[in-house]
C-alpha cells in the first residue's frame, strides 16, 4: 500500500506539473509563435508580411498571380495574425484560423500555410484559440483547426474543421473557395 501511495503521488505530481506548463504557455508565459516574414517562394514577394501584418514588398516586385481569365485584380494571398487593424486592413476573402501553439493538427495546418502559401485574393488570420475566448463563441468554435470564412459584414459565412486533414487545400474546399 506504501509502494502504490507513493507511485500515485508521483503520477500525480508529474501530470499537474505538466498541466500547469500547458495552462502557463497558453495563457502567455512563453512565447508566441512568430510568422516568419519571408514566405516560400510560392507566394510573391508583395504577399509576404510580417507577424504584425505589415506588407514588406521587394523593391520592382510585380504581381503576376492573377488569374488568367478575371478582368478585376485581386489582392495577393496573406496569412497574418489577427487583430482588429489586421482585420480591418486585409483584403479579399477573409478566413480566421483557430491555432493553439500545443495542437499537433495547427501546426501542419500553419506549416502547410507557409509551405504552399495562401492564394491571391485570400488573406488568413492567425487567431489565438485559447485567448481569444470572444470570437470562438461569436463564430461557434469548440475545436481548434476551425477555419470560418468571413462575410462582408464579418459574420461566418462558412465554417470548416481541419482537424481530420490539416492542409489549407482541405480547408478552402472544405469552405467552399475553391473551385
Amino acid at each position: 500500500m506504501k509502494r502504490a501511495t507513493v507511485v500515485g503521488i508521483v503520477v500525480g505530481g508529474v501530470v499537474a506539473a505538466g498541466v500547469a506548463a500547458a495552462v502557463a504557455l497558453s495563457l502567455g508565459g512563453g512565447e508566441a509563435p512568430v510568422i516568419p516574414a519571408a514566405t516560400p517562394q510560392s507566394t510573391p514577394p508583395e504577399a509576404r508580411s510580417t507577424p504584425s501584418g505589415e506588407s514588406t514588398p521587394e523593391p520592382g516586385a510585380a504581381a503576376d498571380d492573377e488569374p488568367e481569365n478575371s478582368g478585376a485584380a485581386t489582392s495577393p494571398g496573406a496569412y497574418v495574425e489577427y487583430g482588429d487593424a489586421e482585420l480591418a486592413a486585409a483584403e479579399g476573402t477573409r478566413v480566421l484560423f483557430f491555432h493553439a501553439p500545443w495542437c499537433p493538427q495547427c501546426r501542419a495546418l500553419e506549416a502547410d500555410i507557409l509551405a504552399s502559401g495562401v492564394p491571391g485574393g485570400v488573406t488568413v488570420l492567425k487567431v489565438d484559440y485559447d485567448s481569444r475566448q470572444d470570437l470562438r463563441q461569436r463564430y461557434g468554435v469548440t475545436i481548434q483547426t476551425t477555419l470560418v470564412a468571413l462575410d462582408d459584414a464579418g459574420d461566418a459565412a462558412a465554417v470548416f474543421v481541419a482537424y481530420d486533414e490539416p492542409t489549407l487545400e482541405s480547408g478552402l474546399d472544405g469552405l467552399g473557395l475553391t473551385g
